[in-house]
């Protein structure tokens, strides 16, 4: 195998997918933790995909491919075990960490609940959130970063090993429980350095020539002591890492001429990489003063989307920057790790040739970047550059992007803020007389699981190997089932379970006008969870109803509330690959219309209480304070316009989910749904801290009492107890009782016994709150 090239072609790729281009690692993942195969089963699996990548790039030509990439869950939990902070609970005694406690961390088990989750700065990818205080005994704890560098290595590649930065690291995290929460995460800084030392020491004995240190909260709004955090920090390890080259690694957003300035100051540095993607005003800082004699890595490349590169945009921005840095010192990279997109347009049988040659996966942006620093050198490709710019072309004057139609009612939004004219209080009088549901009412959050069953049918049904009458039997028997399960359990509000849909932004993508579907086109969300997103290619139409038949179906099964169930538009459009040839407002607003025409749909048809899903709008809040404002305007009111035309008596639910809300709590309250279920349970019931603060919720709110992403089966009491621990802070007739999120990725097995606990709770509380009056 080759080593790359040695040319004077700089190439550079932040980071790679590492779920493999058919999902294996997901499998592999799966059935290790299912007890069906080994250890040494999931290492090979990784391993092998490793290899094929770094093959890939190598015969491409990148001349610095990355290395320690690949982790089994995300790289800031592989970075917990290389610094050996295991909480407590896991009851490690020290030495190599392996699957156990490493998984424990992230899953549960059956004794001790998962470390908290949360979304990866504005991305739809988690990351599992360190739990440190002054009492962590950090020691080199996981040796896979030097591992992985000699892995690949052995196969002819020398990569790049990246490590995530140490003060990222440490503000990405947050106290352990029963650490004060004002305690200083930084103050542990020398502490972890000493382990990174060793790393590094490791890594240059195995003859690495270049690390990369990702520092990505380098783009958010810091103070002056986190910024002098770095500067501490790398002046710490510049001996260590002399006789190195060293990449400080940024993304997603803009720097601030502070953090520009702390950056290109670091000692024992020897390059810099920008995100110039999302991050364009970084450019006037680089023209501004770059120093001298470092290198510049440059993200033109997208990372976070599909669509093909403008080469010659391109090519003519990094002839600008080369002027300012110097022909040698100049290497074209990703804006960000390719994790975020999807892996390989190969595989896309079913796409039409029109689409895809508007589009570039993974697979195609590594080419592309290669593309791009071969034509810096001189050895441009004319073929490639003509055929993108034809592609481009294609894809201004397709008749198929642009509906006059669609652009004009979209207009007629303005000049009005959708609001419903009644305020929340007296709607939920009104909704309580039609619905007659006791105090703590008891719900889900809209999926239940997805059986091998389940999943056979709607795939037979998609490759036409059974009719769609016995698919809608199937399903009917389905919810049937589901339905039937939650009377049972004496739930109050039920659902149907959406057996019908694989991916709540895919199945009603497949029915809005302007979207493009992938078959292979998997994302890493967290640990094996893969989502399939969407391509938004044009305007956003609804031609016809997409939920009601099920729903009524649904609702004709029993005689208690039955949820609409609908993902909202500002989730449709964070969990999609957005066009990027106008605002993504504007095509936030066309998916609120038909997501509008649905709402009414349900409501015409008896549905009484509609769930419109906004699990995604936190974390598209903008990283940086100054465009916080613009973006909740839009993202609120698109919400309110789905619901704006419904009766007081139709009860409007919604639910969001892992990220921290505190910051945007008015937000919320803005967003006037009568309901809002929401992730409570695996951060330490965090959001409660913002109702102890005094602000004042009115509406409907069900924080979850348990975490449906750990396989773990919480007892009743503790249940209650978390409720308890909610009334302290909210009013009983304001307060519902369900779990964190949807049940798909559970096992029935696990289900019954946890939401027959959550029941139990609730009418235990019940009792407790008759008894006191």
């Amino acid at each position: 195998m080759s080593t790359g090239s040695s040319s004077s072609m700089a190439s550079h790729i932040v980071g790679y997918p590492r779920m493999g281009p058919k999902r294996e690692l997901k499998f592999a993942l799966e059935s290790f933790w299912d007890g069906k195969s080994s250890a040494e089963d999931l290492k090979k699996v990784s391993a092998d995909l490793r290899a094929s990548i770094w093959k890939q790039m190598s015969d491409v030509g990148i001349k610095y491919i990355p290395s320690n990439t690949f982790a089994y869950y995300d790289q800031v939990l592989d970075t917990t075990a290389m610094l050996g902070a295991v909480p407590p609970r896991y009851g490690w005694s020290g030495g190599e960490i392996g699957f156990d406690v490493y998984f424990s961390m992230a899953r549960g088990n059956a004794s001790v609940p998962a470390m908290e989750m949360t979304k990866w700065f504005d991305t739809n990818y988690h990351y599992i959130v360190p739990e440190l205080g002054p009492e962590v005994n950090f020691s080199y704890s996981s040796h896979k970063a030097v591992e992985e560098y000699k892995e690949a290595k052995a196969l002819g590649v020398d990569t790049v090993p990246i490590l995530v930065g140490p003060v990222s690291y440490l503000l990405l995290s947050k106290p352990a429980k029963g650490v004060e929460k004002s305690f200083p995460l930084l103050s542990l800084l020398p502490k972890i350095l000493a382990v990174y030392k060793e790393v590094i020491s490791e890594l240059k004995a195995a003859g690495a020539s270049w690390i990369q240190f990702d520092e990505p909260v380098l783009v958010k709004d810091l103070e002056s002591h986190q910024l002098q955090a770095f500067t501490e920090a790398y002046a710490e390890l510049e001996s260590t890492l002399s006789g190195l080259n060293v990449v400080v690694e940024t993304y997603f957003a803009d720097l601030t001429p502070e953090a520009y300035k702390t950056l290109v100051s670091l000692k024992g540095v020897t390059g810099f990489g920008f995100d110039l993607v999302r991050g364009t005003n970084t450019l006037d800082l680089i023209k501004a003063g770059f120093p001298s004699g470092k290198y510049l890595f440059a993200g033109v490349v997208d990372g976070r989307n599909i669509w093909a590169n403008d080469l010659a945009a391109s090519l003519a921005l990094l002839q600008g920057l080369e002027s300012i840095v110097g022909k040698d010192k100049l290497v074209v990279s990703t804006s960000c790790s390719l994790l975020h997109t999807a892996v390989d347009l190969v595989n896309e049988t079913k796409l039409d040739d029109e689409i895809k040659s508007w589009l570039a996966f993974a697979a195609q942006k590594v080419v592309e970047v290669n593309a791009l620093a071969k034509a810096l050198s001189g050895q441009k490709d004319e073929a490639f550059f003509s055929a993108n710019a034809a592609a481009l072309a294609s894809r201004k004057s397709s008749p198929r992007v642009n509906n006059e139609n669609v652009q004009k009612l979209a207009a007629g939004l303005k000049g009005s803020d959708h609001r419903r004219a009644t305020n929340v209080s007296s709607r939920l009088d009104a909704q309580q007389k039609k619905l007659n549901l006791p105090v703590l009412p008891t719900t889900t959050i809209g999926s239940f699981p997805q059986t091998v069953e389940l999943r056979r049918v709607r795939r037979e049904f998609k490759a036409n190997k059974i009719s769609e009458e016995e698919y809608v039997k199937a399903i009917k028997e389905e919810i049937s089932k589901v339905v039937k399960l939650q009377e049972e359990l004496d739930i109050d509000v039920l659902v149907h379970g959406e057996p019908e849909r694989n991916d709540m932004v895919e199945y009603f993508g497949e029915q809005l006008s302007g979207f493009a579907f992938t078959v292979n086109g998997w994302v890493q969300s967290y640990g094996s969870r893969c989502v399939k997103p969407p391509i938004i290619y044009g305007d956003v139409s609804r031609p016809k109803p997409m939920t009601v038949f099920w729903s009524s179906t649904a609702q004709s099964m029993t005689s208690r509330p039955m949820k609409g169930m609908l993902t909202g538009p500002v989730t449709i459009l964070n969990w999609s690959f957005v066009r990027n040839d106008q605002p993504r407002h504007e095509t936030c607003y066309q998916i609120a219309l038909a997501i509008k025409d649905e709402v009414e749909d349900l409501e015409k048809a008896g549905i009484n209480v509609i769930q419109i899903d906004e699990a995604a709008l936190r974390e598209g809040l903008p990283l940086r304070k100054s465009e916080h404002g613009f973006y909740l305007k839009w993202a609120v009111h698109s919400f309110r316009i789905t619901n704006v035309g419904v009766q007081d008596t139709t009860q409007i639910h919604t639910h969001m989910c892992y990220s921290n809300f505190n910051d945007i709590i008015h937000s919320i309250i803005d967003m006037d749904a009568d309901v809002i279920t929401i992730e409570n349970s695996r951060s330490d019931e965090k959001l409660l801290s913002v109702f102890r603060e005094g602000v004042k919720y009115g509406a409907g709110i069900g924080p979850g009492v348990y975490d449906i992403h750990s396989p773990r089966i919480p007892p009743t009491e503790e249940i209650a107890d978390r409720i308890r621990k909610m009334l302290a802070v909210l009013e009983s007739n304001v307060l519902w009782v369900n779990p964190d999120c949807g049940l798909k990725t559970r096992k029935y097995g696990e289900v019954n016994p946890a939401l027959s606990n959550m029941v139990a709770a609730a009418k235990q509380l019940r009792q407790e709150l008759a008894s006191a009056k």
